[in-house]
C-alpha cells in the first residue's frame, strides 16, 4: 500500500478496517509468513542457521525478550538489527506523539486528550519499521533520565504546570521506543541500580520517574546483548532482571573456514580500485583467516575475552593495501597478495587480541609473528605434504623420497635467500625460480596451476618449511631472509658468544 494513500485521520483509520496488534504478536506472524515462505529471516548472517537463528527464531514464535549473550564480534547487535525486517512495513500513530501512541489504544494522556478534543478528526501520522528501532550501548555513566525520563521543569515553566502534574514529564528512550524494538548493548555495563529500574518496565509495564507511577503499558520488544566476561570484570546482571528476560540465546565464532571466508569477504571494505589491482587467492584468504582460529586456541591469547570476527576483516583489508601499495610504489598496474605481504596485517592482528601474562610477557608482535607462523604451518599441510608425517616414515623411506630434500639441500649448501617486501612481481619470480626443486615440487602437486599461483606456492613452501623448523626464515627491516636452518643456529651461538666476550671485556674493564 502507497504511504500516499493510508488513512489520514482516526476516522478514516476506522473505515479502513485497521486492526491494533502488538509488537510481539506483529513480529510473530511476520515470522510464521517468512518460514512459511522459505525466505530467509536473517539474511546475510552466516554460521548461525543451526544454532543461533533457530532459537531467535523460537524466541519470537514465542514472544519472548531476548539476551543474546556471546564474547565480541558474534554479530549479537547485528542480530537485533536485522529484527527490524519482521516489522509491518507502516503502522498508524497519533501525530505528535512522542511516545508512538497507538490511534486506536492511546497510552499517553497527550494522546488520550487529543482523541478526547478532536474525536475522528485526530490526525494519525504512519511510522515506518526503520524508525521502530532504538538502541542504546550501556555505559557506567548512563542514567534513568536516559532510558526511562525525568521532570521537564523548562516544560513545566512554558506550560505553567505544576510538578505534580505528569504532563511536565520529558521520557527517555526507552518510552519514545513504545511499539518497536529496543537493544541495550553491553547489559553488565549498565548500573545495577538502572538494571533495577527495567523490572517494572518489562513485567508489569508501567514506569516510575521522580515521584510519578504512572502506569504506562509499553508495547517493546527488549533485546540486550552481553558478554560473559563482563560477569567477572566489569559487571553483572542482575538476577531478577536475567529472570524478567525469557530467552537467553548463546552467541559463537564461525565453526569451519568455510564460514568464517564467507563473513570475511562480506565485511571486508575493499574499493573497487584495489580489486582491479589486487588479487587475493583462496590460499591466502584461507591463511588469514587461520589466523583467528589460531589466536582462538592460543595459551598467549585470553579466550575469556574472545577473539572478535572483526580481526580477520581488518587483516584482509590490509593484506590488500600491503600488496597495493607495494604496486604502487613499484608503478605495476596489478599484482597479487604474497605470502610476504602478510606481514602487514600484523597491526591488525595486535590491537584485536587480548594477552594472558605470558603473552604480555612475550610481546604483542611477537605473539602476532607466531599466531601466523602457526596459520602458515597448519594451512600448509592442506597443500603439500606433511614434514612430520615424513620425519615418521622416514626409516621405511629413501632420502631421496623426501619432496622438500633438494630444496633443504640448496640452503644447506649455504645459499640465502632474501626476498624484499617491496620487490616487484616479476623479480620476486625470478628469486624463487632460483631454489633447486621448489618449481618442481609445485608443479608435481598442482600441474595446472599459472605462473601467478606457481610462484605463489612456491612462496608457501619456503614459509611452510620455515614453519616446521627445516629452515630459517628472519623477517628483518624490509626483506624476508631464508637460509639454512643449522647455519643460522651456528651463526646464533656464535653472535651470543661474541656478545659474552664483549661483555666480559666491558666488566673487566668497568672492575
Amino acid at each position: 500500500m502507497s504511504k500516499t494513500i493510508l488513512p489520514a485521520t482516526l476516522g478514516e483509520l476506522k473505515k479502513s478496517g485497521h486492526k491494533s496488534k502488538g509488537i510481539k504478536d506483529e513480529m510473530r506472524d511476520n515470522l510464521i509468513l517468512k518460514l512459511k515462505q522459505g525466505d530467509p529471516t536473517f539474511p546475510g548472517i552466516v554460521g548461525y542457521e543451526e544454532s543461533v537463528i533457530p532459537d531467535t527464531e523460537r524466541a519470537i514464535l514465542s514472544r519472548h525478550n531476548i539476551l543474546f549473550l556471546g564474547l565480541r564480534g558474534q554479530a549479537k547487535t547485528r542480530m537485533a538489527r536485522q529484527m527490524i525486517e519482521l516489522l509491518d512495513e507502516y503502522i498508524p500513530v497519533i501525530a505528535g506523539s512522542e511516545t508512538n501512541d497507538d490511534p486506536l489504544h492511546p497510552l499517553s494522556r497527550h494522546a488520550q486528550e487529543l482523541i478526547a478534543e478532536k474525536g475522528d478528526a485526530t490526525p494519525v501520522a504512519w511510522l515506518h519499521r526503520s524508525e521502530r528501532y532504538g538502541e542504546k550501548l550501556a555505559t557506567p555513566d548512563v542514567s534513568v533520565a536516559d532510558l526511562i525520563g525525568d521532570i521537564d521543569p523548562i516544560k513545566a515553566a512554558n506550560l505553567k504546570l505544576a510538578f505534580a502534574d505528569e504532563r511536565v514529564i520529558h521520557y527517555g528512550i526507552i518510552p519514545r521506543s513504545n511499539r518497536g524494538i529496543f537493544v541495550i548493548n553491553e547489559l553488565p555495563d549498565l548500573q545495577a541500580r538502572i538494571q533495577v529500574a527495567l523490572f517494572n518496565i518489562l513485567q508489569e509495564g508501567d514506569i516510575q520517574i521522580r515521584g510519578f507511577k504512572l502506569r504506562l503499558p509499553l508495547d517493546i520488544l527488549f533485546v540486550f546483548t552481553a558478554n560473559p566476561e563482563d560477569y567477572t570484570n566489569r559487571g553483572s546482571i542482575v538476577t531478577p532482571l536475567k529472570d524478567r528476560i525469557e530467552s537467553q540465546i548463546l552467541t559463537h565464532y564461525p565453526k569451519n573456514i568455510e564460514d568464517s571466508l564467507t563473513i570475511t569477504e562480506q565485511e571486508a571494505d575493499i574499493l573497487p580500485v584495489q580489486t582491479d589491482k589486487v588479487k587475493i587467492s583462496d590460499l591466502v584468504k584461507r591463511l588469514i583467516e587461520q589466523v583467528a582460529f589460531e589466536a582462538r586456541m592460543s595459551e598467549m591469547v585470553d579466550q575469556k575475552s574472545g577473539v572478535s570476527a572483526r580481526l580477520p576483516i581488518a587483516a584482509y583489508e590490509n593484506a590488500v593495501s600491503a600488496a597495493e601499495r607495494r604496486a604502487i610504489i613499484n608503478k605495476e598496474k596489478e599484482t597479487q597478495v604474497w605470502i610476504s605481504d602478510l606481514t602487514g596485517i600484523i597491526p591488525s592482528v595486535t590491537g584485536k587480541v587480548e594477552l594472558v601474562y605470558e603473552g604480555e610477557q612475550e610481546g604483542p608482535y611477537q605473539v602476532a609473528f607466531n599466531l601466523l607462523g602457526k596459520a602458515i604451518r597448519t594451512q600448509f599441510v592442506q597443500y603439500f605434504p606433511s614434514p612430520d608425517a615424513l620425519k615418521k616414515k622416514r626409516a621405511q623411506q629413501k632420502e631421496t623420497d623426501n619432496p622438500y630434500r633438494s630444496i633443504i639441500n640448496w640452503f644447506d649448501k649455504g645459499n640465502t635467500l632474501d626476498i624484499l617486501f617491496n620487490v616487484k612481481d616479476k623479480e620476486k619470480i625470478q628469486l624463487l625460480y632460483k631454489v633447486d626443486g621448489l618449481y618442481g615440487l609445485v608443479k608435481k602437486t598442482f600441474p595446472h596451476a599459472n605462473e601467478k599461483e606457481t610462484a605463489l606456492l612456491m612462496e608457501l613452501i619456503l614459509h611452510g618449511l620455515s614453519s616446521y623448523s627445516l629452515i630459517s626464515k628472519k623477517v628483518l627491516d624490509g626483506k624476508i631472509e631464508f637460509k639454512d636452518l643449522m647455519g643460522s643456529m651456528l651463526n646464533m651461538g656464535r653472535e651470543a658468544s661474541s656478545f659474552e666476550d664483549e661483555e666480559g671485556f666491558e666488566q673487566e674493564e668497568g672492575y
